[in-house]
Order: C-alpha cells, then structure tokens, then sequence
C-alpha cells in the first residue's frame, strides 16, 4: 500500500471515530427527574382557561381578589432603601448583615431568652428557610458525631427529605397525622422518640405543621420536649410561619423558646418568605444555641467555612427589608399589625369552608379544617378524589389532599365545598 493510501486510511479511521465520539453524551444515562409537584400544579393551573379554575396548591399568601399580596410595611421600607445614598451594591460578610440575624435569633428566641442573656447563641443568613435548613444539615453532617439518623414527620414538607438524604444522613419518619382523628398521632411520635437511636436528628415544624396544618399543644410540646431530652435527641426545628400562623409572634415561638428554656442545643431555620411576602427574596436565617459562647463562636466559624464554599455571601436586598422592619419600633408595630391581616385572612376563610361543607350535610366530621392552623389545611381527601377535583372542576391542590386555605376566597369557597361534597359522595377510594 502506497504511502498517500495508508494516510488516507488512518485519517478516515480517525474521523469514524471522532464522529462516533461526538454522537454519543456524557449524558446519555442521566435519567429524567420528574417535575417538581407544586411548581408543576401551578404550571397546569396557569395553562388552564376554564373561568372557575382554583389554584389551592401553591404556598403563596393572596387577598381576597386572589392577588399576590406586598405587605404594606414592606412598601415602606423599600421606600426607605431606594432613597438611601448610603447603600451599595458590594458583598455582604459570608455570615450576612449582623443587625439581621441578630434581629431575626431575637425575633424566634424572644428578648428574654436565657440563649440571648448568656451570649450562646448565633445567627446565619441564609437562601431563606430552604437555605437555612440545608446550611445546618450540612453543618450536622460533617460536625455532629452521635447519630447518622435524622427523623421527619410523616408526612412532611418535601424537601425535608431531599436535603438531608443529600448531605448523607439515613432518614427515617415519624408518625404524625393520624388519618381516624384527622390530627396528631402523639402516641406514635413519642414511641419513635423512644425507640430512635441515641442523639438522633428530629426536624420538628416550630408552628403551622406543613403540610398537615395540625401543632401539639404546649402540653404535647412539654412531653415531646421530656423524651427528647431522655434520649439526647437533638432538635432542629423549622419555621416558616412565625406570626403568619397565629397572627402573634411569640404564640408561633413558644415551643422553641421553651425548649431553649430546657438547655436544650438547637438549630432553628427561619424563613421571612411567607410572614413578609418575601418569597422570590430568599431571606432567612438559621438561629444556632448552643451551651456556651465559645461553642457557638466555633459552629459559626465551620458554618461560615461551609458558606462561603456553596454560596459565597448571602443576599442583600430581602435581607435588608426584614432588617429595617425588625430594628425600628414602628414599622414593627405595623408589620405585627399585617400580621394579623394575613393570619385572620385564613382563619375566616377555614371557618367559611367548614360552613359550606356543613351546611351541604357533606359525609364525614370537617372539624379539622378549623382546628388546624397556619396556611395549609390536610383535608383527607384522597389521590382518586383530587383527581376528579382537577379534571372535572378545575380544582388544583395536590395529590395528598393538602389545600392552601390562601387560594380560598368568599368568590370561590362555595364552589370548592360543592366540589368536595361530590367527590366525597361519589369517587370510591
């Protein structure tokens, strides 16, 4: 073979397999996740053109028109950072704005809080309750030595799952709704207590249990509180509602100010998305308290470490918000005041729900609708039932029966009750 033929055929080998190379993706066998449940329900919704739609999906606060919702003590104190010429666009420290999370550890632990009196604490801005929740599982998953077991309730909100089976914990669940009583299995969530691991992880929902709606009372809380301590279980508590719950801050606080008041260590994840109407800010805060100063200086430095890996420094703009709210007297005033507004909002509206079902003799006991609080209400209607709910009245919440009493209104509640009484007449679960 001459020596012309011989390259030609090298390079037409080479190009055979350059071409084959570049056919064929790294990616080939990255399966489809599927899409993410609430944001997929709002995309059907949004589709939907049907004029008696419902979206009682979405976590989202909105008034009695169905409109998104800008508490008017937000207006004002965006009024106030648009027109100060001190303000910069620069990093904030990876930590965040110290008036902030010092702001937000006084707002869940109160003023008086023996953590606060005794320097033991700390605070860490972070990418909102989501991002609170992942910080300190992270930081637990490198640091925290007596249990690779973390326990959520069952059910709970999702994501619980998702971040701390990422940051290598085995997670197991708890009891917590029972499905006879449409309430607290309490029983059941103390004898997993009891029978958990030593010093496991327990992800307790501070107030307004997503997504069942249904808290212990400060009773429950003092017997939960007692076998935790028996077990050196460690608490980390979520909250995401504080003051949207109840409409009264310290009220939604209590159960983690009391278990500060046991000596208990805890992290605790805040999120301002829900109580100021944040939610594409992303401000939140994990409130640390730990046994003396130097322990929560140490938790700091390794989380700050952590921070500054993931995501470098936090947000300014929502964080800046809450900060000027919670450190002026007035403003604060006025937002405990919208507060009320929003807190109130849902109540009537349970109460207007649970008069429709009522009134249409619908079969079953709808007392839970009332008893539980905070932005979701666990219904007990069944994955067949919602089904018929979105197809056939353009009804959308999601497959486990959780409705967000904030897409109810005076316009709609009576279509949703009719609605509901068909489907629990009629769809065989």
């Amino acid at each position: 073979m001459s020596s012309s033929n011989r390259l030609k055929q090298i390079t037409h080998h080479l190009t055979t397999n350059m071409t084959e190379l570049g056919s064929i993706s790294i990616f080939k066998e990255v399966p489809q996740a599927p899409p993410d449940a609430i944001f997929h329900l709002t995309a059907q919704y949004k589709a939907d053109t049907n004029p008696n739609k419902i979206n009682i999906g979405v976590g989202a606060f909105r008034t009695e028109e169905l409109k998104p919702y800008i508490l008017p003590v937000v207006k004002k104190a965006k009024a106030i950072l648009h027109n100060d010429e001190t303000l910069d666009h620069e990093y904030l420290p990876i930590a965040g704005t110290k008036s902030f999370t010092n702001a937000a550890v006084r707002l869940i632990l109160g003023e008086n809080s023996p953590a606060i009196k005794e320097n033991r604490f700390a605070g860490v801005q972070t990418i909102s309750g989501t991002g609170a929740n992942h910080t300190g599982a992270m930081f637990l998953s490198h640091f925290y030595h007596k249990s690779k077991k973390c326990y959520i309730s069952n059910p709970t909100w999702a994501n619980h799952r998702s971040i701390f089976s990422l940051v290598g914990f085995e997670v197991e669940e708890y009891p917590y709704w029972n499905p006879e009583t449409r309430g607290l299995n309490y029983e059941g969530l103390l004898q997993t207590m009891r029978t958990a691991p030593e010093g496991s992880i327990f992800v307790l929902h501070a107030c307004a249990h997503n997504p069942t709606g249904v808290d212990p009372t400060r009773d429950q809380w003092k017997g939960i509180a007692d076998v935790m301590r028996e077990k050196n279980h460690f608490p980390f508590f979520d909250c995401a509602y504080q003051g949207f719950a109840s409409g009264d801050l310290d009220n939604d606080a209590w159960a983690v100010r009391y278990f500060v008041e046991q000596g208990f260590e805890l992290f605790v994840c805040q999120s301002f998305a829900k109580n100021f109407g944040l939610y594409g800010e992303r401000a939140g805060n994990l409130t640390i308290v730990a046994k003396s100063p130097e322990d929560a200086n140490r938790v700091l430095s390794q989380i700050e470490k952590l921070q500054r890996a993931e995501i470098s420094n936090p947000p300014a703009f929502g964080s800046r918000i809450v900060d000027i709210v919670l450190n002026d007297k007035a403003l604060y005033q006025e937002w405990t005041e919208n507060l009320k507004y929003m807190s109130h909002r849902i109540i009537e509206m349970r109460k207007a729900l649970h008069h429709h079902l009522v009134e249409l003799k619908t079969p079953g006991t709808w007392n839970h609708i009332t008893d539980q609080i905070g932005m979701f209400s666990f219904t007990g209607l069944k994955t067949p039932q919602v089904k018929v709910l979105r197809e056939k009245y353009h009804i959308y919440l999601t497959d486990n029966g959780r409705i967000s009493m904030a897409g109810v209104s005076s316009t709609n509640v009576a279509y949703l009750a009719k609605a509901i009484d068909d489907v629990v007449r009629h769809v065989s679960v």
